[in-house]
């Protein structure tokens, strides 16, 4: 295991997309587990899904009382995102901040030439222009795009996007290294796998389906039901955030003198894909538990089997050697138990409240 040398306690640390479902949940974990941390988060809040939900996982952060500075604006603004750093001086950047999921990117690709290309230049810029000990970034599971060799494993060629939201996530990566490369900055991109959780993204299949099934509407499994995915539970990407955000790559010489590039890149995944109907089958029972939908419902119903969309891939699969060896950790929560923590809470949000 790697050895931390970046200490968060005492330090500033900035969070950019941190309304957002992982920052959110990440930013109350640094509160819960460092001391005399000081968090600075930044989210633009679009209106891409549901802005009360966002409004409610930040009102939950102000609820613990902590040193929390909250900006809405966008990393698009450049004069925004230099003066945050002039101004709290972070030590640690944690960029979740981008226009996320597959299909919109087919209708709608401004926003992530914008948010993920624009947004993430602003922040590589500011972290050359002052003292940053570490900067961590979402990536995606998206960069593997038509890879037929799986598990996939970070040592494979990624060139084969099948979507411009992959191409903008491949292309922080490929930003974040020439970064590296020249200013010795060191970076380290997380590649996400499915992430699923309590207050997740409505637009994510599991938030889908409960919705369209609550207002008896047909939901679609796409491929015919034969897609796999690496489903993680939001809690083992934070998980292995908090751990990769303590240990910066190594700045150090190679053989002519010249800086290697401080930068790695991990996969955090359940690395255990599961099957989309297995998962709708799990998704029901734990509705039905919750009391989301009435015991009485008639799944078979509401369900029709559909083609695969344009910019999807059958099969999402994470090794995650990498990160097992390097921090000692791998995700492993079941599939079931994080259904579960979703179905209460939203029972909790939209029926009891």
């Amino acid at each position: 295991m790697l050895a931390y040398n970046v200490s968060l306690s005492g330090k500033t640390v900035l969070v950019t997309g941190a309304a957002g479902f992982i920052g959110s949940n990440l930013v109350k974990r640094l509160f819960h587990d460092v001391e005399n941390i000081k968090v600075v988060g930044v989210d633009s809040i679009t209106d891409y899904y549901d802005v009360n939900i966002k409004y409610e996982r930040l009102n939950e952060i102000d609820a613990l009382h902590r040193d929390w500075t909250f900006v809405k604006g966008s990393i698009a603004d450049k004069p925004l995102v230099d003066e945050l750093f002039a101004t709290f001086k972070p030590a640690v950047v944690v960029n979740l901040a981008a226009q996320a999921g597959v299909r919109y990117s087919i209708t709608n690709p401004g926003a992530y030439i914008e948010s993920n290309l624009i947004g993430f230049y602003n922040i590589l810029e500011a972290c050359r222009n002052h003292t940053v000990e570490h900067l961590v970034y979402a990536s995606s599971s998206s960069v593997y795009g038509s890879n037929k060799k799986v598990p996939y494993s970070t040592d494979d060629k990624v060139d084969n996007p099948v979507s411009l939201y992959a191409a903008t996530k491949k292309s922080n990566e490929l930003m974040a290294h020439s970064y590296s490369k020249l200013y010795n900055i060191p970076s380290t991109g997380l590649r996400f796998f499915t992430v699923y959780g309590p207050a997740g993204r409505p637009d994510m299949a599991y938030f889908g389906f409960t919705n369209k099934l609550r207002e008896g509407k047909t939901i679609q499994i796409f491929n015919y039901g034969n897609c796999k995915r690496d489903f993680t539970f939001v809690d083992d990407i934070v998980e292995g955030v908090v751990r990769v955000m303590q240990h910066a790559p190594e700045k150090q010489n190679g053989e002519d003198g010249l800086p290697v590039p401080p930068y790695m890149v991990y996969n955090i995944g359940n690395n255990s894909p599961e099957n989309l109907l297995d998962f709708v089958s799990i998704l029901q029972e734990e509705l039905l538990r919750a009391g989301v939908l009435p015991a009485d419902y008639d799944f078979e119903a509401h369900k029709e089997l559909v083609p695969m969309q344009p910019g999807d891939v059958p099969v999402t699969y994470a090794d995650t050697t990498p990160l097992e060896r390097d921090f000692g950790f791998k995700p492993s929560t079941p599939l079931r138990t994080g259904l579960r923590a979703f179905a209460e809470w939203y029972a909790k949000y939209y029926i009891k409240k």
